[in-house]
């Protein structure tokens, strides 16, 4: 079976230290690269291209909305002319820089809120999928398994991986439990490695409650802002390993060549 880790890199300001960004990137597959609206500059988009480039990352843009005084997780409602807007010039931004380096951006990821809400919203779902899709077919489009997101890329036959959170737990209708609640994060990686190889195995997701909700798994995703994340990749990599697991970048799985 073929497993794709991804994190969210590149994520520099008030609100969270990158530092831990280059010992991530020789743990993960993919990265997810804060393109300057939530977080980061062009220092820390230049910096995570370059060592992905050298660690063999796949690279991504983590298109978010314009609020770097919430980190991108403040709900905005945008007309669907500004979502579109956001994401193409978001891309465009990590694009550019990625270029210079000799590498292309070969997925996208919706960051916070932004992502929150197309998950729950098939109209903002869509305007999502057709914009990306729009910026290239070639684009693998990474998105929360089982959520309005997945549903609206199948309509457009794009090149979809579904994502489960290794830290975070889940509500029984499938999606995230709020930050705002107690139980949103799971930060033991001994936790979170039983967590993600019980939902691989299954094929399905581990609510808090206990149920479980049948679904694809195509990536893992390890947040890069918690401070458990570098034991926590490292541990859940090192599980799936044991148990037979084949890790790759996303533009390399056998399901997008």
């Amino acid at each position: 079976m073929e497993i794709n880790i991804n994190c969210d890199l590149g994520e520099k300001s008030k609100h969270h230290s990158n530092k831990h960004d280059p010992e991530l990137l020789k743990i993960v597959n993919s990265a997810n690269v804060a393109c300057g609206y939530h977080a980061g500059d062009d220092e820390s988009m230049n910096q995570v291209v370059e060592i992905s480039k050298n660690n063999g990352v796949s690279i991504g843009a983590h298109p978010s909305f314009n609020d770097p005084e919430n980190f991108g997780r403040k709900r905005m409602n945008l007309s669907s002319s500004e979502i579109r807007k956001l994401i193409i010039d978001q891309y465009a931004i990590l694009q550019e820089i990625a270029a210079k380096h000799g590498e292309n951006v070969t997925h996208i990821k919706p960051h916070g809120a932004l992502n929150n809400m197309a998950c729950e919203d098939i109209e903002l779902a869509t305007t999502l999928a057709k914009t990306i899709n729009e910026i290239s077919k070639d684009l693998i489009y990474l998105v929360p398994t089982g959520s309005k997101m997945e549903d609206a890329a199948k309509k457009l036959n794009m090149k979809i991986a579904c994502e489960i959170f290794a830290d975070r737990n889940y509500e029984d209708d499938g999606n995230l439990v709020s930050r705002k609640k107690p139980n949103a994060l799971i930060i033991d990686p001994e936790q979170a490695k039983l967590h993600v190889l019980n939902m691989i195995k299954n094929q399905a997701l581990n609510c808090h409650s206990g149920k479980q909700i049948p679904c694809e798994i195509d990536s893992v995703c390890i947040h890069g802002d918690n401070l458990s994340s570098l034991k926590t990749a490292q541990a859940i990599k090192m599980n799936l390993i044991e148990n037979e697991v084949i890790l790759k970048p996303l533009d390399k799985m056998k399901k997008f060549i």
